[in-house]
């Protein structure tokens, strides 16, 4: 997830080990405990995109996946 304070523009990616740096965003919930306004934000890098989609689709978990720059510049 992102922390507090995260220069997205030099996030790492969010699989457990792995230090690359994401490109792109994944915007999740849990739709058992989250309402349908909060999402959260898992970063990917190119070799680990997949398996987190997959990871989080297999769970029934609605999600959206987009570059990390297209965040970044809307902002």
């Amino acid at each position: 997830m992102i922390g507090l304070g995260t220069d997205l523009e030099t996030a790492t990616c969010s699989r457990a080990g792995c230090r690359s740096d994401a490109i792109w965003r994944l915007d999740w919930r849990n739709p058992r405990i989250h309402t349908g306004d909060r999402f959260k934000t898992w970063l990917a890098c190119d070799l680990h995109v997949d398996y987190l989609r997959e990871f989080l689709a297999t769970r029934d978990f609605p999600l959206t996946v987009a570059p990390l720059s297209a965040e970044t510049d809307q902002a």
